[in-house]
């Protein structure tokens, strides 16, 4: 059977037909008018539309070389399932993740020698202090939360982070509209302008993170970065004296997903910002192709800090190297009743001002 060839008007995707008058392709639906060569051209490139190639290369991480696993545990948390590394002398511990009590229940065989480790840069005192920091000046935090909160647990712990490198080439078409409005004597008029915007270029991404835990939750360990890998050292032990480490239960296959998702969105929002100029711009086909993509496996500082207050659990998490530090905190339901009453009564005396304003005005 032979292919039947359509034209589709790009502006409101009806068929479209050369008008002999106007020496042209003439949308019936919306009168939008096209040079042949355009029309062309543009059927072209989107039947050349490509799905996305996003493939790598996964060798992080090496085998434990005989002798570097000797005195290092692996403890699981009878409550939350977290799994911690530490030495072998530890016999208990409190869980980082959950505040609750852990005990040893094997070593580390089978786990992957981390590439890279971020040692910490801030101790304990500079995490407690942000803490302090983070909680001054919250207009909604319940009054009594620093006098009663608890903090159960502070703990520096090494996260498991896997790093994706790709070069990224990517071709990106988009919808451009700009708006013109006018009037004469009769009619106001509205013109609606369309444009076809390709983009096509080379992107580089160095070191994405995918946190490699699932006790972590990826918005609080995204929330916390960028670190500095310059300061990242070849993995040693020796790092990991008087800290924990998570062990990885999230895969580097199983995290290129993620690690897809943040390259694609950044890619587009990269190119999205050559499209300026416009009243609107809408993606109509992205096609994302990476090269050279592989993997490394990390371990990066972060402060865990457990506190209970009225019988919630709460936790925040610090960049162990910049500082940068976030988490939830609770809120004074009759403060925010209050503050929202006060600003609700402020808006209102405004509007009434203005509007006797304007009937002294008008009389």
């Amino acid at each position: 059977m032979a292919d039947v060839l359509e034209y589709k008007c790009p502006c409101c995707g009806g068929a479209i037909a050369f008008d002999s008058t106007a020496q042209k392709l003439k949308c019936p639906y919306c009168d939008t008018e096209f040079d042949i060569g355009t029309v062309q051209s543009y059927n072209d490139s989107v039947g050349q539309d490509q799905a996305d190639d996003m493939q790598w290369d996964m060798s992080a991480g090496n085998e434990w070389q005989p002798g570097e696993t000797e005195g290092m545990r692996v403890y699981v948390c009878r409550s939350c399932g977290g799994e911690i590394v530490a030495e072998e002398t530890t016999a208990a511990m409190l869980c980082p993740f959950c505040g609750n009590p852990v005990v040893m229940t094997e070593n580390v065989s089978g786990m992957l020698k981390p590439d890279y480790v971020i040692p910490f840069k801030l101790d304990k005192k500079a995490a407690k202090q942000a803490f302090m920091n983070y909680t001054q000046g919250k207009k909604l935090l319940p009054r009594l939360f620093h006098d009663e909160t608890h903090i159960d647990k502070l703990q520096g712990v090494y996260v498991p982070f896997w790093l994706f490198d790709a070069d990224v080439a990517a071709d990106i078409r988009y919808r451009g509209t700009q708006v013109r409005h006018w009037s004469d004597s009769k009619y106001n008029y509205t013109e609606t302008s369309y444009y076809a915007l390709e983009r096509s270029g080379n992107i580089a991404f160095d070191r994405v993170p995918v946190d490699g835990s699932r006790k972590m939750a990826d918005d609080l360990m995204e929330s916390i970065e960028p670190y500095d890998f310059s300061a990242a050292v070849p993995f040693q032990t020796a790092y990991m004296a008087g800290y924990v480490a998570d062990k990885y239960d999230v895969t580097a296959e199983q995290s290129i997903d993620r690690a897809n998702e943040r390259i694609k969105n950044s890619t587009e929002r990269t190119f999205a910002g050559t499209t300026s100029g416009y009243a609107a711009v809408q993606t109509e086909h992205s096609n994302i192709r990476l090269f050279n993509g592989r993997t490394r496996y990390a371990l990066y500082p972060v402060w865990l800090l457990n506190t209970t207050w009225n019988d919630g659990k709460y936790v925040f998490a610090m960049n162990g190297q910049t500082g940068k530090f976030v988490g939830d905190l609770p809120m004074d339901k009759s403060a925010y009743r209050k503050y929202f009453l006060t600003s609700f009564l402020i808006v209102a005396a405004i509007a009434m001002g203005v509007t006797y304003l304007v009937w002294r005005f008008l009389m």
